[in-house]
């Protein structure tokens, strides 16, 4: 089920919101909730609720294991039995076929006949929730979070329908409390909705009117790419899939705020970074301090040497890659990453830092936007040959397509939208819509933007024109 969708927006919503409302307890409410997000799950997901359910089960017997251990070995023993748990499942399902399909190629190379295996459905938001769940048990284990006794509390936790098909990532930390005791105030709820429609106009208005041109273009041979159609074509993706996943991360805050949650943010105007590295500060920022956290201090703590930073920094660029997805596009878009934070260590850092900053942000830009190639493109090859084409190489003499082609009116205004909504003043903009001053002029003219977007939204959803998140494949 879609936050896009007229299921979600005239069914689904609505009734679970007044329903839970209603209920002043925090435990029946937490009941009620965790049956309707099993409820969300299966509507899309039937066939693989039991991996969700036993995620939950699991990573809660092995938060109690961690907990009632009292040797350090025990402790550590539930601990290992976790990740590799979480791990095999995420594994299983999502990394299966493609390191068989790797495997077959060396088994072909010596000879051997292929293994066959028939293609895994990947359940969605399998990365997301296990990663959520496994966090848990580290927090627990690390002292970081309380360990939850009731076992329900655990399974909302893992479970909770904003932010579990696409995030973002919460840490059971900050919402221990809210799990135990909480109140959704009028504010909450008006706030709530504000943020909704934000991100359902981000998602639906900006993002789904420059995927059309973005699949189009991606879809031509790079022979008959123009550099100027090829940059146009990245340029729409590299909107879109900022609007379609920061819009997602804006319903599902607002969702959770609804219900009495306060999620983490998750991007913060990352088109204005002037470096990699505060680009990852800024995009998927439950992800990148995930990756921090859990991945990145673990191997560099003890003895610290620049060797064993580089190390690290690899493996997390890596791993990151290969959590968007299995295949090796995804891979090359991590470590193309990786290597540009890496080379900001060395003197050209400082050459960047000090560089002034429009030279910084073009910079960062440019290397984002060229790596977004690798996130897009098909396979390996496909993104080698649009790379080609995006700086000349590929003949644009023989381009099929001229740039007028592309350039419609509707795709020029929401890039326009797009770069212009995608800057720093954005924050400021979201912070107005919890902040009551402005008079009542700016009032009125705010609820009516709302109103204009979320109309404008529900058209485009009537017609039929959207696209489904671009993250939920991962």
């Amino acid at each position: 089920m879609l936050f896009s969708s007229p299921t979600f927006l005239v069914y689904f919503l609505p009734v679970v919101l007044v329903v839970a409302l209603t209920l002043r307890r925090t435990e029946v409410q937490n009941v009620f909730l965790l049956l309707a997000s099993l409820f969300f799950y299966a509507w899309g997901e039937f066939d693989h609720t039991i991996v969700l359910l036993a995620s939950m089960l699991a990573n809660y017997g092995f938060g109690m294991g961690v907990h009632l251990s009292r040797s350090p070995t025990g402790r550590r023993t539930w601990l290992w039995l976790a990740v590799v748990f979480n791990l095999a499942l995420l594994g299983g399902f999502k990394y299966a076929n493609f390191i068989l399909d790797n495997l077959n190629v060396l088994f072909a190379a010596g000879g051997a006949a292929p293994v066959e295996l028939a293609p895994v459905h990947l359940p969605i938001g399998i990365s997301f929730f296990t990663f959520q769940a496994m966090t848990y048990v580290i927090d627990v284990y690390r002292g970081d979070a309380p360990v939850e006794h009731n076992p329900l509390r655990v399974g909302l936790y893992i479970a909770l329908f904003p932010q579990l098909i696409a995030g973002p990532i919460v840490r059971f930390r900050a919402v221990a409390i809210q799990m135990r005791e909480r109140h959704a105030s009028a504010e909450d709820l008006a706030l709530g909705v504000r943020r909704f429609v934000v991100g359902l106009g981000k998602k639906v208005l900006i993002a789904d009117s420059l995927a059309p041109t973005a699949d189009a273009i991606f879809a031509l041979s790079a022979d008959g790419l123009s550099p100027g159609v090829a940059w146009l074509g990245v340029v729409c993706f590299g909107i879109q899939v900022y609007f379609d996943f920061s819009g997602y991360s804006d319903m599902a805050i607002g969702l959770g705020r609804m219900f009495g949650f306060h999620f983490p943010e998750n991007f913060n105007a990352p088109y204005t970074a002037r470096s990699l590295q505060e680009f990852w500060r800024r995009w998927h920022m439950s992800l990148s301090f995930w990756f921090r956290d859990y991945v990145y201090v673990p191997l560099v703590s003890g003895r610290q040497t620049a060797a064993r930073g580089l190390m690290a920094l690899f493996v997390v660029f890596f791993l990151c890659g290969l959590w968007h997805g299995a295949n090796w596009n995804f891979v090359a878009w991590g470590v193309v990453h990786g290597a540009f934070v890496a080379l900001e260590r060395t003197p050209f850092g400082t050459f960047i830092h000090g560089a002034g900053r429009p030279i910084a942000r073009l910079y960062t830009l440019f290397v984002v936007f060229v790596a977004f190639v690798f996130f897009r493109a098909g396979d390996l090859g496909h993104a080698a040959d649009y790379l080609m084409a995006m700086f000349g190489r590929a003949g644009a003499s023989s381009a099929a397509h001229s740039l007028a082609f592309f350039l419609e009116t509707s795709v020029v205004c929401w890039l326009i939208v797009g770069i212009a909504f995608s800057g720093s003043w954005m924050g400021g903009f979201r912070s107005s819509l919890r902040d009551s001053a402005g008079g009542l002029r700016f009032a009125a003219f705010r609820y009516a933007a709302l109103a204009w977007v979320f109309f404008a939204s529900a058209a485009s959803l009537v017609a039929g024109t959207n696209t489904p998140f671009v993250y939920f494949r991962f």
